[in-house]
C-alpha cells in the first residue's frame, strides 16, 4: 500500500491545501486511517507571541487526528517566503533530519500520509536543498495541483519535467479553479495539452463553487482519490 503521497503546486496560490483537504476528507471516508504533514509553513499569523500555521489546522481538521502540531508541521515562520529565505530573515535553521523524523513517525502510525509542500518543487527548503529534494527523500509519489487558465501549460510542463528528470514518480495533475473565472478556449484545451506533452494524467478538474463545503467538489475529489489510492 502507498504509505504516503506529497502534493506540490506549480506555483503559489493554486488551492493545495484545498485540494489535500478533499483528499484526506476521501481517504477518512474508505475507512483508513490519514495523517497531514505540512513539513514548512510560512505566512503564519503571530497571536499571542504564537504562530498560527493556518493551512496546517485546516489539514488537521479535515484528518480528525490528535497529534502534536510540531510533530504535523515541524517549521513555520510568519514572513510569507520561500521556506529558506524565511529562516534565514527569523534566525532560525531547517533541519532535515527533523523533518524525516517527523514523517518517518507519522507514517508507521496511519494507513496514509499526506504531506503538502510550500510553493512549487522548485521552492528551497534550506540552502541549495529544495521540495524536490525533499520529495526524493521522503521517497513519495506526488500530485501536481496547478491553474487552470493561460501560462499553465509551461508553469505544469516544467513543473512535470523537473520531477521526471529526478527520477520520482507523478500520480497526476489535479486542475483547481482556486479563483472564479471564465472556461473559455484555453481551460477547455490545457488539459488534453498537459497529458500529450507532459505524459502524465489529468486525474481530475475541480471547479470554482462559491460554497467550498458544497458537496460536488468533494465528490471529484473522492473519484481523484480512488484512482490514485487503494482505498476500495
Amino acid at each position: 500500500m502507498t504509505k504516503g503521497i506529497f502534493i506540490t503546486g506549480t506555483d503559489t496560490g493554486v488551492g493545495k491545501t484545498f485540494v489535500a483537504e478533499g483528499l484526506i476528507k476521501a481517504v477518512r471516508e474508505k475507512g483508513l486511517n490519514v495523517c497531514p504533514m505540512k513539513p514548512v509553513e510560512t505566512g503564519c499569523r503571530l497571536r499571542q507571541g504564537r504562530l498560527i500555521p493556518a493551512d496546517t489546522l485546516r489539514l488537521i481538521r479535515a484528518s480528525g487526528v490528535d497529534e502534536e502540531i510540531d510533530l504535523i508541521n515541524p517549521y513555520r515562520f510568519n514572513q510569507p517566503l520561500a521556506p529558506s529565505v524565511a529562516a534565514e530573515i527569523e534566525g532560525m535553521k531547517i533541519n532535515r533530519k527533523r523533518i524525516f523524523s517527523a514523517y518517518d513517525r507519522l507514517s508507521k502510525k496511519y494507513d496514509i500520509t499526506i504531506v503538502e509542500g510550500a510553493g512549487g518543487v522548485m521552492a528551497p527548503v534550506f540552502k541549495k536543498y529544495l521540495f524536490l529534494d525533499l520529495i526524493n527523500d521522503l521517497k513519495l509519489p506526488l500530485v501536481i495541483v496547478s491553474r487552470p487558465g493561460l501560462g499553465t501549460i509551461n508553469h505544469t510542463l516544467l513543473t512535470i519535467d523537473a520531477v521526471k528528470n529526478k527520477g520520482l514518480h507523478i500520480l497526476g495533475v489535479i486542475i483547481n479553479y482556486s479563483v472564479n473565472i471564465k472556461k473559455g478556449l484555453t481551460e477547455k484545451t490545457n488539459p488534453e495539452v498537459i497529458e500529450k506533452l507532459g505524459g502524465s494524467p489529468v486525474l481530475g478538474i475541480v471547479p470554482y463553487l462559491r460554497n467550498p463545503s458544497d458537496g460536488r467538489v468533494q465528490k471529484i475529489l473522492e473519484r481523484i482519490a480512488a484512482k490514485i489510492l487503494p482505498v476500495s
